[in-house]
């Protein structure tokens, strides 16, 4: 598990610089932090993307990994909705889900962070 998730409003060039210098570090054979970026170029569309409801939902998983028929129970919310957020949250890469067995019920997907810790970082100028 990676140690952070960092989402956030970034240009092109801050996107370019940034890989740069990671790549200069792995050059040196230094250390990856743990850190994943996620960048967008636009704040709407970052909350466009990261709604309340789904960033609740991340909440929670960090909070106590669950299957989606559970987390759905929690956040008060119906599974097909939480399910299409956990995909896209996936693709995003700030949740991953595991097929685990379900004894009696077949095979049910437990959604886990994959960081210990999301920050969502927004700088309006």
């Amino acid at each position: 598990m990676s140690n952070r998730v960092v989402i956030r409003v970034g240009d092109e060039a801050e996107f370019f610089a940034a890989a740069k210098a990671a790549a200069r570090r792995a050059d040196r054979s230094e250390p990856f932090d743990g850190t994943i970026t996620l960048s967008f170029e636009d704040p709407r569309r970052m909350f466009e993307v990261l709604t309340q409801n789904r960033q609740a939902l991340v909440r929670e998983v960090m909070r106590q990994p669950d299957t989606i028929p559970d987390l759905a129970k929690r956040l008060g919310r119906d599974r097909i909705s939480v399910s299409k957020d956990v995909s896209l949250l996936e693709k995003l890469g700030v949740v991953q889900s595991e097929r685990v067995p379900n004894p009696g019920h077949g095979i049910n997907k437990l959604i886990r962070p994959i960081a210990r810790r999301v920050e969502l970082v927004s700088v309006i100028e």
